[in-house]
């Protein structure tokens, strides 16, 4: 897309998790670059507080909160303090799951820890900050939260038993939560953005050799996220593709 979305988020503030690289730190750009005060979320306090220190050279607002999305005590805990902020801090308007790990391994050699791991934070992290957020936006009659899916979510490939799994769980929920913010506040964004392979630590710590032709830029999803917002209150998105033109794990 290039940019081209255009969208008005002065006044408006997001919370971004696994903000501090790769797609995250590319969200967290985008959405302060249209105006929004961006919460970075993320367990890696120094990448996350540079990229909150980039922002503020430029003029923007962001600040860094930690947070482990698979501590639902500890995710409630962020809410209760934002709220407690009053006006330096107050309401979360947009709400991006972007967190999200992997192991790739064969089923036969996975552990109980790993899988633990990719769940907890791949799918009860995303719910856990959905219940904590669109209580809220029901209270305030509004509010977009965009859920980061995966072609995982369509169509598996060995080694990816409990990321597919996670992302699957996702995605049907996300689509549940699209149905009843239309019964409950039609004021309620709730999109799922199906992102295909990206040229991020994500991909590149895992596969140092991958062809970097087959994948795309974070920018451009991140660019998928502001389209998302930028749709009027008289339409919903509630889910979004955009895969490398090379993509092998699409349709």
């Amino acid at each position: 897309m290039g940019g081209g979305a255009q969208v008005d988020l002065h006044g408006k503030q997001a919370l971004v998790t696994g903000a501090a690289r790769g797609l995250g730190a590319s969200i967290a750009r985008r959405l302060a670059g249209a105006g929004a005060a961006v919460v970075v979320a993320d367990v890696r306090k120094d990448l996350a507080q540079e990229l909150c220190d980039e922002l503020g050279r430029d003029g923007l607002d962001a600040r860094f909160v930690g947070m482990d999305v698979r501590d639902a005590a500890a995710v409630a805990a962020v809410f209760r303090d934002l709220e407690e902020a009053g006006e330096a801090g107050g309401a979360i308007d947009i709400l991006v799951n972007n967190a999200a790990v992997d192991v790739s391994k064969p089923i036969e050699h996975l552990t109980a820890t790993e899988v633990t791991r990719v769940i907890e934070t791949n799918l009860l992290g995303p719910m856990y900050l959905c219940l904590e957020t669109y209580r809220r936006m029901i209270a305030r009659g509004g509010g977009h939260i965009v859920n980061i899916l995966s072609t995982a979510a369509n169509r598996t490939w060995t080694e990816a038993g409990p990321y597919a799994a996670g992302k699957s769980g996702l995605r049907a929920f996300t689509h549940t939560l699209f149905k009843e913010a239309q019964r409950d506040c039609v004021g309620i964004g709730v999109t799922g953005i199906i992102a295909g392979g990206m040229e991020t630590p994500f991909i590149m710590e895992r596969f140092p050799d991958a062809d970097v032709s087959m994948l795309q830029s974070p920018d451009i999803v991140a660019d998928t996220v502001l389209y998302a917002l930028s749709v009027p209150a008289g339409s919903a998105v509630s889910e979004l593709v955009v895969v490398p033109r090379k993509e092998p794990s699409w349709p």
